[in-house]
């Protein structure tokens, strides 16, 4: 299937400095794509060069076979038959809410206008709000109707600037259920900018991780959680542990047990990356010696429980304190003091070269 989105080599710079580095990135007909990363990484630079709300400098952006931005050319947003979520949603405050779902619709006459509206509002569950104005709604109806505008035109291409951000926990989780059924009807090509890795993973059939301007790796949900290729890309979807440590006869040893080094070099430094559900406590029996540690705080986070961690590690009885992190299944709360065994999950644990980044 060919992309509707395509960004091809995209560099942008302010004041010299590179925000966006060489951006390529290709988004095809319903399906649903997030720019991942810290803030200050280029995502939202990103999607304001593909929506033309940025000059582009470097590189080419085109919408099916038309190029819409070039350095010699830009088509004005308007002109791209795009829509255009932001974060803070951006309607008309002098205009009601289905005068704001109509504004775009100008090629229709009034009552076809009024009609269309009308219909997206009802796809949004907002028609009985259709005579209010922007300030009478909640941020949940705010951000309804600015979907409903955006969709209302019937464009190919959706851009979402952190959608949810202003959202309490509760209503996001509703919210961007009900966006992501909207959006996947529509069958229009999305791209969406997020620092939620959570969010990302919900909503994206593919994600792009940015770092320094930079697309560091791209791919489901799946593959990213499950096979990063980096300690930035691992620590990005979740807290983590890091050790790091000499490879030594194919294993890197931590104070938590050895792990198996994945193909490094005999002597290269490594840095090992454990996810919190990948370091597995029970309770000691008599008798075992194998690697253990002492309960610092447990607490209760609803369908799991997390674990607070002490390790003395070294040279005579324990030269270097170790502070981590088990997560366990359901409500697991040993008394504090308490020693636990340790079983790692290899599936969670990721071994990367000390040069390929940190976790953070």
């Amino acid at each position: 299937m060919s992309p509707v989105l395509r960004l091809e080599g995209v560099t942008h710079r302010f004041d010299g400095i590179p925000v966006v580095d060489n951006l390529s990135l290709e988004i095809a007909s319903g399906e649903v794509v997030c720019l991942l990363g810290p803030s200050g990484c280029g995502k939202t630079t990103a999607l304001r060069l593909a929506a033309g709300l940025e000059q582009l400098q470097t590189g080419r952006v085109t919408l099916g076979d038309r190029e819409v931005a070039a350095p010699s050319q830009q088509i004005p947003p308007e002109e791209r038959g795009i829509g255009l979520v932001f974060q803070d949603y951006a309607l008309f405050p002098h205009l009601n809410v289905a005068d704001n779902v109509a504004f775009g619709l100008t090629s229709l006459p009034k009552p076809a206008r009024r009609e269309k509206a009308l219909l997206e509002l009802r796809r949004v569950g907002m028609e009985g709000a259709a005579e209010k104005f922007p300030h009478e709604l909640s941020g949940g109806q705010q951000q309804r109707v600015a979907l409903a505008r955006a969709l209302a035109p019937n464009p190919r291409i959706i851009l979402l600037d952190e959608p949810y951000s202003g959202l309490d926990t509760a209503l996001r989780s509703q919210v961007r259920d009900d966006v992501l059924h909207l959006l996947k009807e529509s069958g229009a090509a999305t791209l969406m900018v997020t620092h939620d890795p959570e969010e990302a993973m919900f909503m994206a059939d593919r994600i792009a991780v940015m770092r320094d301007g930079r697309i560091v790796q791209e791919g489901s949900p799946h593959t990213l959680y499950c096979y990063p290729n980096s300690a930035f890309v691992a620590g990005f979807f979740g807290e983590v542990n890091v050790f790091s440590g000499p490879v030594k006869d194919g294993e890197v040893e931590t104070p938590i047990g050895p792990v198996a080094a994945g193909g490094l070099s005999e002597g290269t430094t490594a840095t090992v990356v454990v996810r919190p559900e990948g370091l597995r406590v029970t309770t000691l029996q008599a008798g075992q010696s194998d690697y253990t540690a002492r309960v610092m705080q447990a607490r209760l986070l609803g369908r799991s429980s997390l674990i607070h961690l002490h390790v003395q590690s070294g040279e005579n009885g324990g030269s270097i304190e170790w502070h981590f992190h088990s997560r366990m299944p359901g409500i697991f709360l040993p008394e504090t003091g308490t020693r636990l065994r340790i079983d790692l999950d290899p599936g969670q644990i990721f071994v990367f070269p000390a040069s390929n980044g940190g976790a953070t």
